[in-house]
């Protein structure tokens, strides 16, 4: 009956890959997809309204982050039970995620059994966070230990930022800037500039748009 099955909505800003998920779901008998989005507003939105048993959302979507889709339902709604889809997999990516109160972390390019297996247990109160994901979850260290402005200027260096345009771009000293790339440096765990911005984007600490920021 329509009445057991576990109603999910799925969020994803890429028709594609959201349209194939919702097929498959549909053709497990006690799943049912009700919904779908397209940003993390519509997340927002679409959980408030309807009250799935799951919702999957992707990360990097417009207008919205999943991760910031995830924190805003879980405050409202703290039972939410939510699973991420994502094709990024940096430790940074996984921490937040979770942080904000995700149940389930999957990578898009596992089997359909596994996000199959991985509803039914966040639908049952359970968590489900593959190996691999662990894994590299286990091994995130130093990137939270960076602070708020650390962050700017590890930003300005993945543009490939001098300590003066850094500087410039913070409006601060440029022997500020010494000390934070200094500090940045040890809590990586890294030897130079060109490591740190590696790092960074390797592990979602820096996002990269399309355009360095004020680039336009």
């Amino acid at each position: 009956m329509s009445g057991e099955k576990i109603r999910i909505v799925v969020v994803d800003d890429q028709a594609v890959v959201r349209q194939g998920f919702v097929s498959l779901i549909n053709t497990v008998a006690d799943m049912e997809v009700i919904a779908e989005g397209t940003d993390g507003r519509q997340a927002v939105e679409l959980y408030r309204k309807l009250r799935p048993d799951v919702l999957l959302t992707d990360l990097r979507m417009p207008v919205m982050t999943g991760v910031e889709a995830i924190a805003a339902i879980r405050r409202e709604f703290p039972g939410a039970r939510v699973i991420v889809l994502t094709t990024f997999d940096g430790d940074e990516d996984i921490y937040r995620s979770l942080q904000a109160g995700a149940q389930g972390y999957l990578l898009k390019d596992m089997f359909f059994e596994e996000l199959e297996d991985a509803i039914r247990t966040v639908h049952a109160g359970g968590r489900r966070i593959p190996g691999v994901v662990a894994e590299r979850l286990a091994g995130r260290v130093g990137g939270s230990d960076l602070t708020g402005r650390e962050l700017e200027v590890l930003e300005q260096i993945v543009f490939g930022r001098s300590n003066k345009e850094i500087a410039a771009a913070l409006d601060i000293s440029e022997a500020t800037v010494k000390s934070h790339v200094n500090n940045i440096l040890s809590k990586l765990g890294v030897a130079d500039r060109t490591q740190a911005a590696t790092t960074a984007i390797r592990r979602g600490l820096v996002r990269l748009p399309d355009a360095p920021p004020g680039s336009n």
